[in-house]
């Protein structure tokens, strides 16, 4: 199998590079994450690249690319530790292309791709613990008449930049099955409440009350798997960027940093653990690399990937930010050094979409005779 990238790969993260390397410094960072966390412009800036319609079909004005595209730039904005929430786009652009009506899709498609409209999934909820059929939020079909043909009662927790949203992707229970709901920012019964999370970004509590909802599809569960593994594949790329760029800042430092006269660089003890990260990165960019290619398998072989990708990274990520911090020793986790916001990123993705236990329950529940030695 050729793992080369193309030209066309390259380029994009060519460019995707160059836009973090001139544009988005470390002081822009810290400045975003002390006014809120999520920045309009920055975002805007990340649209006018094209970034936002990468799912996005070219009828509906975006890039048409796959999820191999998606996974160099989330590589590289995890490089950048961009606080923005671009994967989200990837959600709802790869969830509305796949499950919704066309004219959900015309309405919200090209504004996706555009970034005028930002829209987050929203769908956990306290009592869940990462499962996703664990749903509380309840639909009822509106009243004839009515311009929405239903009305949603939820309260969804940690939703990605959720009070800086246009609009939100929502499962809700319809009698005893799942079904996946478009909910306006500006539709009536919507409340929210933002704060700050520890890696600097921006998440929200969401609050609906009889609040005027579309439908995407009644098959809300096999939807929501679908965007969380676009989520999965999404965080595992954006951690082998965040890891890649602590282990050049972490050898850098020991390059410079002395010790008995010396650079601590010559400790072949301290040389060892070097090794031992670097080998936990290139595990976790060969599990990034499989469930990116996973993608587009069906249900089954999909989740499994994205079960197994998870747990991998979750240990890589746990191992280079732990050591790359005691590499550094005590400014480590100073926060005027870059490396404490590294490790935090690191920190929040091991448990974005179902942390490293989970993971590792899940890839044990989906376990055939042949333990995926051979799947």
């Amino acid at each position: 199998m050729d793992f080369d990238f193309s030209e066309d790969q390259d380029q994009l993260r060519d460019a995707v590079r160059k836009w973090v390397d001139k544009a988005y410094s470390f002081e822009r960072r810290r400045e975003t994450s002390r006014a809120g966390g999520f920045s309009p412009v920055t975002y805007a800036e990340l649209a006018g690249l094209g970034l936002c319609g990468l799912y996005v079909a070219p009828e509906h004005e975006g890039m048409g690319m796959g999820p191999v595209e998606g996974m160099v730039v989330m590589e590289e904005l995890g490089r950048g530790i961009v606080l923005e929430p671009l994967a989200q786009s990837l959600i709802a652009s790869g969830v509305l292309g796949a499950h919704a009506s066309a004219e959900l899709q015309a309405h919200w498609l090209p504004r996706v791709a555009s970034g005028e409209a930002l829209v987050v999934l929203a769908y956990q909820e306290r009592a869940a613990r990462y499962q996703l059929d664990a749903c509380q939020a309840r639909a009822t079909p509106a009243a004839s008449g009515e311009p929405a043909g239903w009305r949603l009662d939820a309260s969804k927790s940690i939703v990605p930049a959720g009070d800086s949203a246009h609009a939100f992707l929502v499962p809700a229970m319809v009698a005893q099955r799942m079904a996946l709901f478009l909910v306006s920012r500006s539709a009536a019964g919507v409340s929210t409440r933002g704060y700050g999370t520890q890696d600097g970004a921006r998440a929200a509590e969401l609050t609906l009350q009889q609040t005027p909802a579309d439908l995407i599809t009644l098959d809300g569960l096999t939807a929501l798997e679908h965007a969380v593994d676009i989520g999965i594949a999404a965080s595992c790329a954006e951690a082998v960027g965040v890891m890649d760029k602590t282990m050049q800042l972490t050898t850098e430092y020991m390059n410079t940093r002395k010790q008995f006269g010396v650079a601590i660089s010559s400790f072949q003890a301290l040389r060892h653990r070097v090794a031992d990260m670097k080998m936990q990165l290139e595990l976790a960019r060969s599990m990034s690399y499989y469930a990116s290619l996973k993608l587009s398998a069906p249900a089954p072989e999909r989740r499994a990937a994205m079960a197994r990708a998870k747990y991998q990274l979750g240990n890589s990520m746990r191992f280079i930010g732990q050591q790359a911090v005691q590499l550094h020793g005590g400014i480590g986790v100073t926060d005027d050094y870059i490396l404490s916001h590294y490790f935090k990123r690191l920190t929040q993705l091991e448990m974005s979409f179902g942390d490293t236990l989970h993971h590792l329950g899940e890839v044990s529940r989906r376990m055939q005779d042949t333990a995926g030695v051979f799947a």
